[in-house]
């Protein structure tokens, strides 16, 4: 151990306490021994450390910060300098706000098109993902303090996300949900790593020991902390022995009490303590140092700078009719939708950042060659229908060559804590559409969204740019994409579904009761559509460029694959160059093609480059459930060079001498997975996969609720007073919403409907304990007296102990 010397003076007591937080964000302190607290924020795209009272659900404002652009459009630059280089400018922007650990990226798979956290992910490729994520971290923690990879793992709905149970099999969980970390831990070196919410396989992640210490630890020889999302902490002792350093936020100390009294009666041992004190400490005193030196101010307008430059880079152009754009100097414009006056430009929930500038398209189009003729907002934000607002903007496009249409998702659409109903722009908003199109046929839709839609209109539009959530500058951004000032080159880093019934996971999203099954395995995204030869309306890593691209000279190596690109158009600008491989034998099924590799090149008109993409060691291997090691099948290999998944461009082909593992998987049970078809895979299918049945999933409603059940589940309570406030809630949910105050429902639904009954206490720092917790749960399985008189039995106690405290506390400084 580091800091054995310092941790033999520690009382058992001191060790316990640096266990969980002392208050929302910050980490305990102990003075006497020089050891300070340490300041945890939000960040996956801009710090988030509030001023005010603190909060997780982003109600209450924070400093001011550079709000760059979401990971689910940072992807889509494929640009791991231009990661790195934000990863920089956020962590200079956390040292100034003195933040110790910035809580990001975050890297879980876009599994379904409607996981409410689809705008804070980067991918539905883990490749991908992990390289971003390893360049961001690389850049975040080269200004001294931490990143903190996020969501440790397999949390791909926000639905009962405190509770749910994710049932996925082994080699599944190693290819597809663990690669992206494991690429963040072993390249871009992350400091600390977030447990998720949910359960893996029926044991909470934080307390899993094959995903913690395993995989985690002795095999990607993880030496960092591991922190509890908010509230995420169920059995902390459980916890503390499967490696789990940090319990956030405070509990008021009772959890210590619970990891002193394991101690005590021999449930484990104090080394066991030591070495996650050990690892914090080295967190806590490794990230203090950068503040030790004066830092000069911010340059914000820099900073802004290079949140519109990364804007740039990942806005996508996914239609391009008639060559509308970009747009002719002498074409006249029509500037309509809500979202042109007020850009929709981030996600909502605990990654909400508050903007040293936000730009709108009516405040900058005076600075471009673009000659509108007015702005209408043509629909109202929240889903609202108004026919005079449609007529108005009807008449201001009769008058334009080309209408700019400004649609999207709304905030409250997109949101942490809540999974989205459908893949649907909202109606108002198509019917606007619809309306303008019979007036004047040359739209261009500028589309705001952090996640895929159903675009059933596209064939009403010419021109579709997707700048998906662009951050503070996305409004000069896009407005240089449609000039032409700026050659678009994002490419999607999603698949793009004609519809939301055609996506894999579609029978088995989200997990309603106890558990979800990921039944369709490998198979999430482009490795489904490609394989099962299923149509999409835009493929993996498409994105159109106002010039053109040709690939030649493809020359495939032991140690990577070398071709030739040139620039065959008018305009400079970047390409991005995707590697696929395929295995070509049929003795193990995978996907037709996976995204082993990717480089961004920028070429003038007519300039020619030669790229090589080299392998490494995950080009070829895959995970063996027999001997639970990652092996390479004897082969050959197809090496695709493409611009997309769907548009292979030169291809070769390798021989790959195999590590001669055995087969893992008898073809005749498991029809399904070798053909690819995996849409409705049954349950016996599942379970072969699986190697092991899979839970009940739906809720026992005949026994008493218990701590890891959730508020919705007192529908089903033995108490009238629990099913009448459930009835409460969903009334106030409905009501709300009926009022247009959504933003206000969403909140009950994330923080009180799909709660757990321990999440009550672990999220309201100590002001409801677990005693407290048990007599709510009295009272709620029908015990109302006896349940009342022990909340305030145990409230008594709990305010006792506090008066004492602090009066031991004054002691202490008089003396």
């Amino acid at each position: 151990m580091k800091y054995k010397e310092l941790i033999r003076k520690m009382t058992l007591e001191e060790k316990t306490s640096l266990m969980s937080g002392k208050d929302f964000w910050q980490t305990q302190n102990i003075d006497r021994l020089g050891i300070n607290s340490i300041f945890l924020a939000d960040g996956p795209h801009g710090v988030r450390k509030q001023a005010a009272a603190a909060d997780h659900l982003g109600l209450n404002p924070s400093i001011p910060a550079t709000c760059f652009p979401t990971a689910a459009t940072v992807a889509n630059s494929w640009n791991e300098e231009l990661g790195e280089k934000m990863g920089e400018y956020l962590g200079e922007e956390a040292v100034a706000q003195k933040v110790n650990v910035l809580l990001g990226p975050g890297i879980n798979m876009k599994r379904n098109p409607l996981a409410g956290r689809n705008f804070e992910y980067f991918s539905e490729d883990p490749y991908l993902a992990g390289k971003l994520a390893a360049s961001m971290i690389k850049g975040i923690q080269s200004q001294g303090i931490s990143a903190c990879v996020k969501h440790f793992a397999v949390n791909n709905q926000e639905e009962r996300r405190m509770a749910i149970d994710t049932i996925v099999d082994e080699r599944t969980l190693r290819e597809i949900y663990l690669t992206a970390f494991e690429i963040a831990i072993k390249e871009g070196r992350s400091k600390t790593i977030m447990s998720a919410y949910n359960m893996l396989n029926g044991t909470y992640t934080n307390e899993n020991n094959h995903l913690m210490r395993d995989i985690l630890r002795d095999e990607w020889n993880f030496e960092g902390v591991v922190v509890t999302d908010w509230g995420g902490s169920n059995d902390r002792v459980a916890g503390l022995i499967a490696g789990n350093e940090l319990e956030m936020p405070t509990t008021s100390g009772e959890t210590n009490e619970e990891i002193i009294e394991a101690i005590r009666t021999g449930k484990i041992k104090e080394e066991v303590l030591d070495e996650n004190v050990d690892r914090l400490l080295d967190l806590i005193f490794t990230t203090e140092e950068v503040f030790k030196e004066s830092h000069k101010e911010i340059d914000k307008e820099k900073h802004h700078q290079l949140a519109q430059t990364v804007a740039e880079e990942s806005i996508v152009l996914l239609k391009n009719d008639e060559g509308i754009l970009p747009i002719k100097k002498e074409k006249t414009v029509a500037i309509i939708g809500d979202f042109a006056k007020e850009a929709r430009y981030q996600g909502a929930g605990s990654s909400i950042v508050n903007p040293t500038k936000l730009e709108n398209t009516l405040d900058c189009i005076e600075e471009f060659d673009i000659k509108s003729i007015g702005f209408e907002s043509g629909f109202e934000r929240y889903g609202k229908k108004n026919k005079k607002k449609v007529n108005k903007a009807c008449s201001l496009a009769k008058e334009a060559d080309i209408v700019l249409l400004y649609i999207g998702l709304d905030e409250v659409t997109e949101a942490e804590g809540l999974d989205r109903q459908n893949m649907n722009i909202p109606e108002n908003q198509i019917e606007l559409l619809n309306a303008l199109y019979e007036v004047n046929q040359n739209i261009v839709v500028v589309l705001s969204a952090g996640a895929a839609v159903e675009m059933p209109w596209i064939n009403k539009v010419k021109g579709l740019v997707h700048g998906y959530l662009s951050g503070q500058a996305s409004a000069k951004a896009i407005l240089r994409v449609l000039s032409g000032e700026v050659n678009p080159s994002g490419k999607l880093a999603e698949s793009y579904p004609i519809q939301y019934e055609d996506t894999p996971s579609f029978h088995q999203f989200p997990g309603k009761e106890v558990s979800v099954e990921y039944r369709e395995g490998p198979y999430i995204g482009y490795r489904y559509y490609d394989t099962a030869d299923m149509d999409v309306l835009f493929p993996f890593g498409f994105g159109l460029s106002y010039t053109t691209f040709e690939y030649s000279e493809i020359q495939v190596t032991k140690d990577g694959v070398t071709f030739k690109l040139t620039n065959s158009g008018g305009m400079a600008g970047s390409e991005v160059a995707q590697l696929y491989v395929g295995c070509q034998s049929t003795s193990i099924f995978r996907p037709k093609k996976e995204l082993k590799g990717f480089t961004k090149v920028f070429l003038n008109p007519g300039e020619t480059k030669e790229v090589t993409i080299p392998f490494d060691d995950k080009t070829f291997r895959y995970f063996n459930v027999k001997t639970n090691n990652w092996e390479i099948e004897e082969a050959n290999y197809a090496i695709m060079i493409g611009a997309s998944v769907a548009d292979i461009k030169i291809e070769g082909i390798i021989y790959i001498e195999g590590t001669k593992a055995p087969l893992q998987y008898d073809r005749t049970n498991l029809p399904s997975y070798y053909s690819g078809k995996v849409s409705k895979v049954s349950q016996a299918e599942f379970e072969q996969l699986l190697g092991f049945n899979v839970p009940v999933s739906t809720w026992d409603r005949s026994r008493p609720l218990g701590y890891n059940d959730t508020v919705a589940q007192c529908q089903y309570a033995k108490g009238v007073v629990a099913r009448l406030a459930f009835q409460l809630i969903r009334f106030s949910y409905w009501f709300l919403r009926k009022i247009g105050k959504r933003s206000t429902a969403n909140i009950i639904m994330m923080s009180i409907y799909h709660m757990p009954f321990r999440g009550i206490a672990r999220m309201t720092g100590g002001i409801i304990n677990m005693p407290m917790l048990d007599g709510i749960l009295m009272i709620a399985n029908g015990q109302f007296f006896k349940g009342l008189k022990h909340i305030l039995k145990e409230r008594r106690k709990l305010i006792k102990g506090s008066k004492e405290e602090n009066s031991i506390a004054v002691t202490v400084k008089e003396m």
